[in-house]
């Protein structure tokens, strides 16, 4: 009896070594597609540096806050700044054009005046000159008369030019004064750190009373709608993606869900460090919710085919051979791969019986 039961055991265990694996091909869809994995950042998403060094005065907003472009996000206090501004506005209320109009008005009499003096000098010299030519008079009279009408006519020019100047100058310094104050405006503009979009504040890195400097970025701002998918695709696969093609998309946050995309744009430089390209995509079919920094996997998928002949990829034996059920040996041309099955073109059909092939 015991030797009889140990037969039946070797008979099973031989039977099960010899056991082989079989299947035939099926009619499927199949998509060739390349892995990535990347991380999602919000449209327009950037980091909010300051353009001066201070003190956080106040701050306006809070994370999840959503801001306009323009909106105040925090103040940074400088009091020599303030003290700036208020001698610019001192200087430009004193050198106003509109406030100097007495000296031109002065410098116009002086004008007038002159021009007076230098018709009655004119009238003068002429009335002696013609005198003198019916010998009337004398020759000295006649000098001073002469010597008189030129230096009115020299000082009447000289104001006319005065004048010029002068309003030429006070002109000069109403419009520097003028800005100067707006420089000084706009450099006090720039202690106030505003939105350059419109969006959501993810995150702010500072509190109220820290000292900040223009290389300290303060806060990151983003689209709180609209999405990006930032791949890292390696260098060996880049070469085959285009623009506008299908993105399967996964994420943690997402169990058991895809998600389809588009490719968006296509870096054309290589990191170095990682040997691969960042490629970006935006969604077709967005989840509800969204958040930057989240992680995800994707297949970007460069091929898809209906109703080709597919086998498992493990019963293909050197990547171009299978196995029949009889054991002959068939050389194949295969088309489309995926992790798990690859399409025959050609050397089998559909009614085909194979085997797994043995290592």
């Amino acid at each position: 009896m015991k030797k009889l039961s140990f037969f039946i055991l070797i008979l099973f265990i031989f039977s099960c070594k010899s056991k082989v694996e079989k299947v035939k091909p099926e009619i499927s869809s199949i998509s060739e597609s390349i892995y990535a994995s990347g991380i999602i950042k919000s449209k327009d998403q950037y980091e909010a540096f300051a353009t001066v060094n201070g003190i956080i005065e106040n701050i306006y907003v809070s994370e999840g806050d959503t801001v306009k472009k323009g909106t105040p996000l925090l103040s940074i206090s400088n009091e020599t700044q303030k003290l700036n501004k208020d001698n610019a506005e001192l200087a430009a209320h004193f050198s106003d054009f509109n406030l100097n109009q007495g000296k031109l008005n002065e410098a116009k009499l002086l004008i007038d005046l002159s021009n007076n003096k230098l018709k009655n000098d004119s009238v003068l010299f002429f009335r002696q000159k013609a005198l003198w030519d019916k010998q009337v008079g004398s020759k000295v009279e006649l000098e001073q008369r002469e010597l008189a009408y030129q230096n009115s006519k020299t000082a009447y020019y000289s104001s006319v030019v005065r004048y010029d100047d002068l309003k030429r100058q006070l002109s000069f310094s109403s419009s520097q004064s003028q800005k100067n104050l707006q420089i000084s405006s706009e450099q006090e503009g720039d202690f106030t750190l505003k939105s350059e979009i419109e969006g959501v504040v993810y995150d702010l890195y500072k509190s109220k009373g820290e000292m900040v400097g223009i290389q300290t970025p303060l806060a990151v701002i983003g689209d709180s709608k609209h999405f990006i998918l930032e791949m890292q695709v390696d260098e060996y696969d880049i070469f085959r993606i285009r623009r506008g093609f299908r993105v399967l998309v996964t994420m943690d946050s997402y169990k058991g869900k895809v998600f389809g995309a588009q490719v968006t744009k296509i870096y054309p430089i290589m990191n170095e460090r990682s040997k691969t390209f960042l490629v970006e995509a935006e969604f077709i079919d967005s989840p509800e919710i969204l958040y930057p920094n989240i992680t995800f996997e994707a297949n970007i998928v460069l091929k898809i085919k209906d109703k080709a002949i597919l086998i498992p990829r493990s019963f293909l034996l050197n990547d171009s051979i299978v196995v029949k059920s009889n054991g002959d040996k068939v050389i194949v041309k295969t088309g489309l791969k995926d992790y798990q099955k690859v399409e025959i073109i050609s050397g089998i059909s559909a009614d085909d019986e194979l085997i797994k092939p043995t290592e």
